[in-house]
């Protein structure tokens, strides 16, 4: 039976010759994870089990990034108990403040994931490292919990509809606009627990970060899981990185899909997604008259250095506007230190933008940029949902990090090339 990439994996993984969706199989998994928030609701589910010790301390990761450093007393107890469950069970793969990054950052860079890995996360986003030709996904705590004490889950094979980019970019437009553009023409249930396959001339082209950023924005159209098939690209990353063996699943050339969606990319310019919805997408030039208060950079879905060089490219030489507040978040230590040495941090604290420690705080509206009454933000992240970023009332407009940048310098919603070269607000 010719399969598709997804169905490659899981039958793989399930000790089957053939998979076909709608099959209920229980697979065995390469890494589980969880974070501050997640993990603690895990741990308790796991002791309920009494087995005692994880599957393998090898595989099982922690990673304290959503409220770290800590907020608060009851985030500070987040964390501490992940220390102790870390510490009793000898898990290497535990990442606090100090080595910590954005999950789906800080794995990817170290090697953690890898292609043809069957990975689930306490975390939604997790269909991120689909972008390594993995099988990823996001899942409850009480199914992490089964997970971390079998290896093993069972889940539903979902259909695959595969999505086909064409065409050659306009300046500025990367891969979060892709992903944006692709939410808004299929909706943000228009993949409902199906996987998507990247594919085309211009994916084959895009650089892992934004492979990672349009994988990791599956899940905002509702998928399972965001594949890019294994390329010279992807084992330029992987390699140097990985250290245990992988194995790299294709596709059937003649394997059935549910779609097939063609995109030509000629004619998408820098994409805004306007509250409450990521499908609610127009181009940056149609925005209109948008003044703004905040502007965050960074995230699981645009921290990387890539998307940081971008934001200082836009920056540099211009002021931020003094009505604007800017926060720009690394996604991992590794990338912070990266950007130092590039000289990027040097530009954003010129440019009067607050650089942070890595962590997911704003995103959620935890910390680091939560948002008041009446604010607008643009940001990075990858939901604008009512009250996501802070108060109901406040709203968030997503965006790749050319158009963040440039509407921290505007005041508004801006795309780059309506700024003056150079110019400085005083």
């Amino acid at each position: 039976m010719s399969m598709t990439l997804a169905e490659k994996i899981l039958a793989s993984h399930a000790g089957m010759e053939e998979v076909h969706p709608g099959q209920f199989v229980e697979v065995s998994v390469d890494v589980v994870l969880a974070n501050d928030i997640t993990a603690p609701i895990a741990i308790a589910e796991f002791e309920k089990l009494g087995l005692g010790r994880v599957f393998d301390a090898e595989r099982v990761v922690l990673v304290a990034d959503h409220f770290a450093p800590n907020k608060d007393i009851q985030s500070a107890g987040q964390c501490a108990l992940m220390r102790r469950f870390a510490r009793a069970q000898g898990l290497p793969h535990h990442f606090d403040v100090g080595r910590m990054g954005i999950e789906h950052v800080l794995l990817p860079e170290r090697g953690l994931v890898l292609p043809g890995d069957v990975v689930v996360g306490a975390d939604s986003h997790t269909c991120t490292y689909g972008a390594l030709g993995a099988f990823a996904t996001g899942m409850g705590s009480t199914d992490i919990a089964v997970a971390m004490a079998t290896g093993r889950i069972w889940m539903r094979v979902p259909e695959t509809m595969r999505i086909v980019y064409h065409g050659e970019l306009q300046p500025w437009v990367g891969g979060k606009d892709l992903i944006l553009y692709t939410i808004g023409r299929i909706g943000v249930d228009g993949a409902r627990y199906k996987a998507i396959e990247f594919g085309g001339a211009v994916v084959d082209a895009l650089p892992m970060a934004g492979r990672f950023t349009m994988a990791n924005m599956a899940v905002e159209a509702g998928a399972k899981a965001g594949l890019f098939a294994v390329d010279d690209v992807t084992h330029a990353y992987v390699n140097g990185r990985a250290s245990r063996p992988y194995r790299v699943y294709q596709a059937n050339e003649d394997a059935a899909y549910a779609q097939v969606i063609e995109v030509d990319v000629g004619q998408i310019e820098p994409q805004v997604a306007f509250p409450h919805l990521p499908e609610n997408v127009r181009p940056a030039s149609q925005a209109g008259d948008v003044p703004i208060d905040q502007v965050v950079i960074g995230s699981c879905t645009n921290g990387r250095l890539e998307d940081l060089r971008v934001a200082a490219e836009v920056l540099r030489g211009r002021r931020v506007h003094p009505d604007v507040r800017c926060v720009i978040i690394p996604g991992s230590q590794q990338v912070y230190l990266d950007a130092l040495r590039q000289g990027l941090i040097e530009t954003f604290i010129e440019a009067g933008a607050a650089v942070s420690t890595p962590t997911c705080g704003p995103c959620l509206g935890g910390h680091m940029g939560v948002l008041a009454a009446g604010e607008r933000a643009v940001s990075t992240t990858n939901r604008n949902f009512r009250g996501r970023m802070g108060h109901p009332e406040s709203e968030v407009y997503l965006a790749g990090p050319a158009v963040a940048a440039a509407s921290a310098v505007a005041g508004r919603i801006a795309h780059p090339r309506d700024l003056r070269p150079h110019a400085r607000n005083t």
